[in-house]
């Protein structure tokens, strides 16, 4: 056998037993997620495309919104999918994190429910109304009580950054208590309002459909899936990328008998699918 042979042979052995090893090998990842339906949009959507890439996908699951990104700053999570880019700009600033966004998401909106009034007319003076106490979303929260003349927010402040002491007015002198964010639906019993983040009303029952007033999200408030900054050109960011823009991760999206349907679609996917936004004009009240 010649020595040209022999190498090529060589090498469809080396090359039989690479792919061999990484069948039988998946990259074993963690994915972490809040409450709600994140984790079956992975399961669903997303983990299946990563197998055929040659990934192992394990759903991990917190209670909060800060452990997710302790955890993906440590290196016990290779990615997380439950926060806008304006949450994780700000987090990471704040706890000197080096994360960065891979691509968004269809995302569940913010919504106003309530358990005691059936219109914003029905509200009294000294009502009670709960808000997510995160920065972020409490001045997001409070933005859209603004949008809807429920409160006027002082005007040399910046909207983003807004909280219940830049209330300038509040004609129906309503008392806003800011809590955690996963306790929100539950304080629906006691309350007149709650502005409840998608996921939570998702995780607890609670159509999206019933809410009072329905926000009607930005760009950088739509959900995204982010790891460090140091992975962001690693195979595993690409491969996620990969998979959220395909065709697979569009049927799954579409099908009416899931919740991901009643989404808003990033601009991307609305360019690339030639599809409408789940909730156009979702910024005013919804019917009842």
């Amino acid at each position: 056998m010649n020595i040209s042979l022999r190498s090529l042979m060589l090498t469809f052995i080396v090359s039989g037993l690479l792919i061999n090893a990484s069948a039988a090998d998946p990259v074993p990842v963690t994915i972490g997620v809040c409450p709600g339906p994140y984790g079956d949009l992975i399961k669903r959507a997303i983990a299946p495309g990563l197998v055929a890439k040659g990934f192992a996908v394990t759903v991990r699951e917190f209670s909060d919104y800060v452990q997710p990104n302790l955890a993906l700053g440590s290196g016990a999570l290779a990615a997380n999918l439950f926060q806008h880019e304006r949450y994780l700009t700000k987090f990471s600033k704040d706890h000197s994190l080096a994360l960065s966004p891979v691509i968004t998401v269809p995302t569940a909106s913010l919504g106003i429910y309530s358990r005691k009034v059936k219109s914003l007319d029905e509200l009294k003076a000294g009502d009670e109304v709960t808000l997510a106490n995160d920065p972020t979303n409490l001045a997001r929260a409070l933005r859209l009580f603004a949008l809807h003349k429920l409160i006027t927010l002082k005007g040399d402040i910046d909207p983003t950054k807004a909280s219940e002491r830049d209330i300038a007015e509040n004609p129906k002198g309503l008392k806003f208590r800011p809590i955690e964010a996963a306790q929100l639906p539950r304080s629906l019993d006691s309350v007149a309002l709650s502005a409840v983040n998608g996921n939570f009303a998702i995780a607890a029952g609670i159509p999206l459909s019933s809410a009072l007033i329905t926000e009607q999200l930005s760009e950088d408030l739509k959900n995204l899936i982010a790891v460090r900054t140091v992975d962001a050109d690693q195979p595993l960011a690409k491969a996620l990328k990969e998979v959220v823009e395909s065709e697979a991760f569009r049927t799954v999206i579409e099908d009416p008998a899931r919740p991901f349907h009643e989404f808003q679609r990033p601009a991307w996917y609305v360019a690339k699918w030639a599809s409408g936004d789940a909730k156009p004009g979702a910024a005013v009240p919804a019917a009842k």
